[in-house]
C-alpha cells in the first residue's frame, strides 16, 4: 500500500562520524577530535573519527549509495569547526564551503533534497575551551555560526535542523560525562546545557525568520530524541505516572518550550523543586526561563523532527532518600521488557513508534512530523544478507503507515540511521547501523550495500510497502 503522494524516503549521517579528515585543508578540532585522541577507553578500543568513512575525500561514493537507493531527502550536518575553526567568523575555511556546496550541490542536481543539521554533538574545541554549553557566551556564538549557514547555503538548503538531540547531548555530556567534555556533574550541569541549547536554538530560529526566512522561504527545526515509554504495569496507578513523567523529562523538556508556551512542563519543575529542597538547595536546580525568554521560545519550530529507536518499560520509582542525579529527579525505574529483541542498547519495539507519533500528534495539535532517524545495528558477527534486520525496518514502516492512514499522524519524512556504517560515538565501529557496509580495515573504505538497503531501495521506488495488510 502507497505512503502519500509525495512523502520523503531519506537517510542520515552526520559530519564527525563519517567525514573522517579531521585536520584536513584547514578544519579546526572539534571535542570529539580531543576526547578521542586522549584515549583511556572512553571509545570502544580508543577508536576515533579521525578517518571514518573518509566521506570528506569519498563523497562521490556516498553520493552513489544515495542513488543506488533513490532517496527524495539525505540528511548530514556540517562541520562547524571545518567552516569555522576557531568557531568564529573570525576566519572562515574556503575550503571547508567548498565541500559543503559540493554536496548540496550534486544532491539537487540528483533530486536529492538535503536535510541539514548545524550542530551533532562536534563543537569547535576552542568554543568549549571557553566554557561550551555550560556557558550563556554560547547562545551568541551558535547564532552567528548558524546566520552564517543560513547565509551560505540558505539559498539550496530548505530544511535545516539547529541541535541534534539535544536531550541525548546534555546528558551524556554532562549528566554522565560519557561524552565531551567527559566530566559527570550529577544532577545539576546538564540541566545548565539544556537551558542553553534551547535559547540557541530559539535565537538561531528568530534569525532565520526575521533575516532569511522571506527571501529563501525555508523551514526550520531541532530534532528531539524521543523513545516511548510503557508502564511495567498498565493496572499501576503510580507506573502510569511515571510514565507520564518518563515522557515530560525526555520529550516534552523540549518540545514543550518550544511548541507550545516557552517553558518546562509543570510536572518537571515540580520534581525538581521537590528534589532540590529535600537535598537542602536554595532553589531549584533546573534554570528558570525568564518572561521574555518565554515569549522567544515560544513556536521557534516550523515542523516536529523526532528520533526513535526503541521503547522501554517504566515503573514508579520513589526517591524517598532524595538522592541527587537525572533519573531520581524523575523518580522512574526504566528497563526492557524481557521478551523483545535486544540488538546492543536498542530493543526491537516497532508499535512503539506508532504510539509515539500519535502522543506527539496529540500533545502538540499535529503538527508536520519528521523522523529524521530511525534504525537497527548489526553487531559481530555482520551479515550482507540482513534480512533479519530487514524485517525490523518493514515492521516500522507497518506502523508509519498505521499512524498515517489509521491515526491520521501528519508524517511527511522518514530518515534511516544511517546511511552508512559509522562512528557510533563510544561504541566506536562496533555498532554498525548502515544501509552500506563499511570496510574500515581497507584504505578504500568501499561501501557495498546490505540486503537491508537493496529492500529499502525497492520501498522508496514504490513509495510504500507492497501486500501490506
Amino acid at each position: 500500500m502507497a505512503f502519500p503522494a509525495g512523502f520523503g524516503w531519506g537517510a542520515a549521517t552526520s559530519a564527525y562520524q563519517v567525514e573522517g579528515g579531521w585536520d584536513a585543508d584547514g578544519k579546526g578540532p572539534c571535542v570529539w577530535d580531543t576526547f578521542t585522541h586522549q584515549g583511556g577507553e572512553r571509545v570502544f578500543k580508543n577508536q576515533t573519527g579521525d578517518v571514518a568513512c573518509g566521506s570528506y575525500t569519498l563523497w562521490e561514493e556516498d553520493l552513489k549509495c544515495i542513488k543506488q537507493l533513490g532517496l527524495t531527502h539525505y540528511r548530514f550536518s556540517l562541520s562547524w569547526s571545518r567552516l569555522l575553526p576557531d568557531g568564529t567568523t573570525g576566519f572562515i575555511n574556503q575550503k571547508g564551503i567548498d565541500y559543503y556546496n559540493k554536496i548540496i550541490d550534486d544532491l539537487l542536481a540528483n533530486g536529492v533534497r538535503p536535510i541539514v543539521t548545524l550542530y551533532h554533538f562536534d563543537l569547535p574545541q576552542a568554543l568549549e575551551d571557553q566554557g561550551g554549553w555550560l556557558s550563556e557566551a554560547i547562545i551568541e556564538s551558535f547564532d552567528k555560526y548558524a546566520r552564517f549557514c543560513f547565509s551560505t547555503f540558505g539559498d539550496r538548503v530548505k530544511q535545516w535542523i539547529t541541535v541534534n538531540e539535544p536531550n541525548i547531548f546534555a546528558v551524556t555530556a554532562y549528566e554522565f560525562g560519557v561524552f565531551p567534555p567527559g566530566v559527570p556533574h550529577v544532577g545539576t550541569k546538564a540541566y545548565q546545557a539544556a537551558h542553553n541549547l534551547i535559547k540557541a536554538h530559539a535565537r538561531s530560529w528568530h534569525s532565520y525568520d526575521s533575516l532569511f526566512r522571506k527571501e529563501q522561504k525555508g523551514m526550520v527545526s531541532l530534532s528531539i530524541f524521543a523513545g516511548w515509554a510503557e508502564p511495567a504495569d498498565p493496572y499501576s496507578a503510580s507506573d502510569q505516572e511515571a510514565v507520564k513523567r518518563a515522557m515530560a523529562f525526555q520529550l516534552d523538556f523540549f518540545a514543550k518550550p518550544i511548541f507550545i508556551d516557552g517553558d518546562y512542563p509543570e510536572v518537571v519543575k515540580s520534581q525538581v523543586a521537590l528534589m532540590s529542597k529535600k537535598q537542602g538547595y536554595s532553589s531549584s536546580r533546573l534554570p528558570e526561563f525568564t518572561e521574555e525568554e518565554k515569549r522567544m521560545i515560544k513556536g521557534t519550530a516550523d515542523f516536529f523532527a523526532v528520533q526513535y529507536y526503541t521503547t522501554r518499560l517504566v515503573k514508579n520509582q520513589e526517591n524517598r532518600k532524595g538522592e541527587l542525579g537525572l533519573l531520581q529527579d524523575v523518580e522512574v525505574e526504566v528497563f526492557p521488557d524481557p521478551s523483545w529483541i535486544s540488538l546492543n542498547w536498542v530493543c526491537v519495539v516497532p508499535w512503539g513508534i506508532r504510539k509515539l507519533l500519535k502522543y506527539i500528534k496529540d500533545t502538540y495539535n499535529n503538527p508536520v512530523i519528521y523522523i529524521t532517524e530511525n534504525g537497527f545495528p548489526q553487531g559481530d558477527p555482520i551479515s550482507f544478507d540482513d534480512t533479519q534486520r530487514w524485517e525490523y525496518f518493514r515492521q516500522t514502516f507497518q506502523e508509519l503507515f498505521k499512524a498515517i492512514q489509521l491515526d491520521k499522524v501528519n508524517l511527511q519524512v522518514y530518515c534511516a540511521w544511517s546511511l552508512l556504517d559509522n562512528f557510533e560515538w563510544n561504541q566506536g565501529y562496533s555498532s554498525r547501523f548502515g544501509l552500506f557496509h563499511v570496510d574500515f580495515e581497507d584504505p578504500a573504505r568501499p561501501r557495498v550495500p546490505y540486503t537491508s538497503a537493496k529492500e529499502y531501495a525497492k520501498i522508496i521506488r514504490n513509495n510504500g510497502l507492497e501486500g501490506l495488510p
